[in-house]
């Protein structure tokens, strides 16, 4: 019984994280069609053994329903696990990352451009594009690859120039500093 109590709890923590990804999803479909300057995201660690527990859990799933004849209430937590790892890990893995109308999707989600309080590169191994939010105290990377690296810093220059993105807010502001040049 503890162990039909606990997978239902996994069921209900994973159909949350299900949802939240497949509006992610929604959202990138709806957007993709405005994007500025994208390119795919880098397969996220432990690709490989996300999608091997999909396999497993699809497996348990198939077992359970057909041999052993489970009832579906008795299937939902390795269901929505399977879900998760079988089908959106793999789908999430499509969201293109980079520049679009709206915003900045980057490698943890997208930040619309007014939220934007300041930027930040960091140069060394991979570039990285540091956005950190106005109002949170959050930041988000974009590790923009080398041949975009040029077209992603005039993006931001244009952002800047049309007033889509506001520098400031963020650390010691005296006014005395072009919004362009923090690009």
């Amino acid at each position: 019984m503890l162990v039909r109590q606990v997978l239902f709890l996994f069921g209900v923590g994973f159909s949350v994280a299900n949802a939240k990804v497949i509006l992610e999803l929604l959202q990138w479909r709806r957007r993709r069609r405005a994007a500025l300057l994208t390119w795919p995201a880098a397969k996220p660690p432990f690709y490989g053994v996300s999608l091997a527990l999909g396999v497993v859990l699809g497996l348990l799933l198939a077992f359970k329903a057909f041999v052993q004849h489970r009832p579906p209430e008795q299937l939902f937590g390795e269901a929505m696990m399977f879900v998760y790892y079988g089908y959106l890990t793999p789908m999430s893995a499509r969201i293109t990352r980079g520049f679009y109308a709206e915003g900045v999707w980057a490698d943890s989600g997208f930040m619309p451009w007014s939220r934007i309080a300041a930027v930040s590169w960091q140069e060394g191994r991979r570039v990285s594009l540091m956005l950190i939010s106005r109002g949170r105290n959050t930041a988000r990377r974009l590790v923009v690859p080398a041949p975009f690296y040029g077209q992603a810093r005039r993006v931001l220059r244009d952002k800047v120039k049309t007033h889509d993105i506001h520098i400031g807010g963020a650390g010691l502001d005296l006014g005395s500093r072009d919004e362009a040049d923090a690009v």
